[in-house]
């Protein structure tokens, strides 16, 4: 132990940065496991908060409450409904509200008051029970049509205070009104933009009607528990209702968010896992190093009567202590990361209070697990190492001789492994289906990554010589020791490329993946789609009927065709019943709007009076041919056989796995005031008339800013955007690998330096200069770099090219490969090589030539 100690704190400055790699693995963890347990809390709290003892709503309103529906008005409950529940034996009140979530707000300049952040804007009757978790702060109540009451955030966003206009835009029509009142969250709000209006009012504006609501909170009275009060509202209305206590509604509003949660979480700790792997090769690295420094040290300790065991446990317990400050250090660190997060939530514009921060005890026990688990570890294979060492070493040299067998050994693993994975890549790409594919891709990533990092000793002495001789050799004596230093142990300049290569073939993948989707979606566009204009709305909102209207009545148009989409149960031929199967609802020139491939029928039959399509698979899974008849059940409507007059190619990718017919056939089936709005409106402007059309879309549009007017540039570019803005969420994630890997390549490079201490000492006193031996180093770094991104970019468009060949059995055809990004990552690895050696080349050129000459 105490050696261990000494050794420890002998080599601080080197054990900083590998601590830094476990430091910066183990925040990303602590910090994923407390941001989203506070935002569990978060929800909890604001869910717990909302929820009256009881809430009755209508049988087909959705679990978590869910106030919006295919024909955008939300589900209502007769007002009679009221006053039977204010009958039930235990109840202190109950009181009808109003609340949808199918509008939009804008304020006097018609700009949206929507969260930028994806949250719900939410317009209801002010009432009792909102009252106990909204304290109105400026103004009063709306009491009449005029007036309507705004959350304290929204109001802080957009600058709204009392007396200014706002816009309430639904189904039924346009409603203004002033804001009479402000009122803040006594919990926090995550991001929600929630406006009240009158009972009255709000039945008018979000339903069109009076005397019904979309729920009844209900109170219990003195002693009465919510599951008793639970079960009398039920014998009094009976099973024609939704009845929920407040923690059935709680919980089924936590599990609307958690899926979302998950996903965020195991992201995030997918990325830190990488961080993680990255940093093994850090601190096998510095252990290895370390101990090939000690050899004669630990040769003696064996001499005196150490023994194997001895050595071994003193290099591991180094590790502990690496391990544990490391971990104690990130766990804090992972707090403050969490704080930062929610911080950049707020400006995304989801607010998160750090009075809500939650750090359970388990997140501490999980981050000091993991960092000391993986320290140690990473810290045996030269631990056992060290233990090796015979007493003969002592009279040697530091340093021990490459083990050649070992070497080949490890070579031929390597070559075995990234064979297999390449194979495994093969049949990936050649797979007749994606799910068989994917499986193939998953083996072939992982075998090929782990065969080049196992070969990469080998690769090293090669690769190095290739770049050596491109990049090096210009620089005279200089370079071609550069070239040699990083060729001297091939297996630490192996291990240190392999670090920086796994972030940067996870970079090269998703890039080829991302471009190759661009390109494929932007070829299927130009050889589908045959309108001019797409109108849709971007936060998914239904496009209500004055909005189609407006568009109608745009000047240039020459037709229009509505898009509607909703649910029914299949009843197929071979007699199986499908529940809540999709069907889409268009106009006949939808089949001119959109060139889909048929197997088999016309796609404009498909839109004849009780007629429809299916597509491809659907057709064979269920025995379906051309004169096929299905039986229907609409949702919200009746049932009826339609047969089937189109097979459509499943190998689409503009609307995949789409089943058509007509708008007409679906108001056959389905009530006029029950008819799904249309989701997205195609425009065809007249011959020449394409720009002045776009203008007059986008005018008659004004006053409803919820939509956006695109012709198929803008679409493409929409569709860029999107996916650019999901790779630079990743990129950014993926950094931490990276800055890992960069300080591996600052702790082999300076633990090189003080092994080659004499030798750089005999270098100066024969004439190198400090400028010199700086630029050596520099350039010996920027190699190493430069091979672990040929390693890393190489093998990541291989595994982006498999995928590719994946996609394509989905449609997505086009292998693009972006080599302005590859081009750029490239260069950009030799910036990081040279600011990496920075501070090694400034310490080399700061040694005193006597001294190192001295060194023993």
């Amino acid at each position: 132990m105490k050696t261990s100690m000494r050794n420890f704190f002998a080599h601080k400055g080197r054990m900083a940065l590998s601590a830094v790699a476990v430091l910066l693995s183990v925040a990303f963890v602590c910090g994923t496991l407390v941001f989203t347990d506070t935002m569990n809390t978060t929800f909890d709290k604001l869910f717990a908060a909302t929820s009256s003892d009881v809430t009755v709503s209508a049988k087909d309103s959705s679990d978590t409450g869910e106030t919006t529906s295919d024909n955008g008005k939300p589900p209502v409950i007769p007002a009679a409904v009221v006053d039977e529940v204010r009958g039930a034996a235990g109840v202190k009140s109950a009181e009808g509200t109003v609340v949808s979530t199918s509008v939009t707000v804008v304020d006097g300049d018609k700009d949206s008051l929507s969260p930028t952040s994806g949250g719900p804007t939410i317009v209801g009757s002010w009432n009792a029970n909102d009252a106990r978790t909204m304290k109105i702060t400026s103004g009063a109540a709306p009491e009449g049509p005029d007036q309507i009451m705004v959350d304290a955030d929204t109001a802080d966003k957009h600058g709204l205070e009392p007396g200014d206009e706002i816009g309430v835009i639904t189904v039924v029509g346009t409603h203004t009104a002033k804001v009479s009142g402000i009122a803040d969250f006594t919990v926090t709000n995550p991001g929600a933009a929630i406006f009240y209006l009158d009972t009255k009012t709000a039945q008018r504006v979000l339903v069109g009607e009076s005397g019904v609501y979309t729920n009844v909170n209900v109170t219990a009275a003195g002693g009465v528990s919510d599951a008793q009060l639970k079960k009398n509202v039920v014998t009094a209305l009976g099973g024609d209702y939704k009845v929920q206590t407040a923690e059935e509604t709680a919980e089924a509003n936590q599990k609307d968010v958690e899926g979302f949660m998950n996903v965020m979480k195991y992201a995030m700790l997918g990325f830190a896992g990488i961080a993680f792997l990255v940093g093994i090769f850090l601190i096998i690295n510095t252990f290895s190093m370390l101990v090939a420094q000690r050899t004669r040290e630990i040769g003696l300790m064996r001499a005196i009567g150490s023994s194997r065991k001895q050595v071994n446990r003193s290099v591991l317990v180094e590790a502990l202590l690496l391990g544990i400050i490391g971990s104690v250090l990130g766990a804090g660190a992972g707090v403050g990361l969490a704080v930062g997060l929610m911080k950049l939530m707020g400006l995304a514009g989801m607010d998160l209070s750090t009075d809500d921060l939650t750090v359970a005890w388990t997140t501490p026990a999980i981050g000091l697990f993991l960092g000391v688990v993986v320290t140690v570890l990473a810290a045996y294979l030269p631990a056992r190492r060290a233990g090796r060492i015979s007493p003969m070493a002592a009279l040697r040299d530091a340093g021990t001789p490459a083990d050649a067998r070992a070497g080949r050994i490890r070579g031929g693993i390597g070559l075995v492994l990234t064979a297999a994975g390449g194979a495994a890549l093969y049949l990936a790409g050649s797979a007749d289906k994606a799910t068989d594919g994917s499986m193939w891709l998953g083996l072939g990533v992982v075998l090929s990554l782990i065969g080049f990092v196992v070969v990469g000793p080998v690769l090293a002495s090669g690769v190095v010589r290739v770049l050596g001789a491109v990049l090096l050799r210009a620089f005279g004596p200089v370079g071609r020791m550069a070239e040699r230093n990083a060729l001297r142990n091939p297996r630490r300049t192996g291990a240190t490329g392999a670090a920086l290569m796994i972030g940067l073939a996870l970079v090269a993948c998703l890039s080829v993946v991302g471009s190759s989707m661009v390109a494929s979606a932007t070829e299927e566009l130009d050889k589908s789609v045959g309108t001019d204009f797409i109108i849709q709305s971007d936060s998914g909102q239904l496009i209500t009927p004055q909005a189609v209207e407006a568009v109608r009545g745009a000047s240039g148009v020459d037709r229009v065709t509505e898009y509607k989409w909703t649910e029914a149960d299949f009843t197929t031929p071979d007699g199986k019943t499908l529940k809540d199967t999709a069907i889409t609802a268009a106009d006949p020139t939808y089949a001119t709007d959109l060139r889909v491939e048929t197997v088999a029928g016309k796609l404009a039959d498909a839109y004849r009076p009780g007629s429809m399509s299916v597509h491809e698979d659907f057709a064979k899974d269920h025995g379906i041919s051309v004169g096929s008849k299905i039986e229907i059940a609409f949702k919200d409507g009746g049932t009826g056989a339609l047969t089937v007059r189109a097979i459509t190619s499943s190998e689409a990718v503009v609307d995949a796995g789409a089943m058509y017919t007509s708008i007409d056939t679906l108001a056959k089936y389905v009530p006029a005031d029950r008819m799904p709005l249309d989701m997205l409106l195609f425009v065809s402007a007249k011959d020449g008339q394409q720009e002045a059309a776009y203008k007059a879309l986008k005018d008659g549009l004004h006053d409803y800013p919820q939509y956006t007017v695109r012709d198929q540039t803008d679409y493409k570019e929409a569709l860029k955007d999107q996916i650019g803005q999901l790779l630079n969420m990743i990129y950014g994630l993926l950094a931490l690998a990276i800055v890992v890997a960069v300080l591996g390549v600052v702790n082999t490079l300076a633990l090189s330096v003080v092994e080659r201490t004499r030798e750089i000492g005999l270098m100066r006193a024969i004439g190198l200069s400090r400028r010199q031996l700086r630029r050596m180093i520099r350039m010996e770094s920027v190699v190493i770099a430069l091979f672990g991104a040929l390693l890393g970019l190489g093998l990541g468009m291989g595994w982006g090219a498999t995928a590719q060949q994946l996609l394509a059995l989905e449609g997505l055809k086009v292998l693009d490969i972006p080599w302005p990004t590859i081009t750029g990552v490239f260069i950009g690895s030799a910036f990081v090589g040279l600011f990496a050696a920075l501070v090694p080349a400034f310490r080399a050129g700061r040694m005193n030539v006597l001294n190192a000459i001295a060194t023993d």
